[in-house]
């Protein structure tokens, strides 16, 4: 792994989940010296962490969103909930 990567915290959610998918099928393919799969891994827990923090953020101004009109919470829910 002598190549240089990007910042992971200045890393929109899309392009760490493409960083994040090409780690995996490196490690996956059994190409990679162990001290590299090593690096990849943990390469790879930073991606992972920073794709779910981004989605936690998604996550919660979500949950703000739901409002009753006079903008009083109305509580919230999952945003995959069906309504009903």
């Amino acid at each position: 792994m002598a190549e240089t990567a990007p910042d992971i915290s200045k890393m929109t959610f899309e392009d760490a989940l493409r960083a994040l998918e090409d780690v995996v099928r490196k490690l996956e393919s059994g190409e990679v010296p162990l001290d590299d799969s090593i690096s990849l891994y943990e390469r790879g827990e930073e991606l992972r962490k920073h794709c779910q923090a981004r989605l936690d953020a998604a996550q919660a101004r979500i949950e703000k969103i739901v409002a009753r009109p006079d903008g009083k919470p109305t509580g919230t829910r999952p945003f995959d909930e069906a309504d009903g």
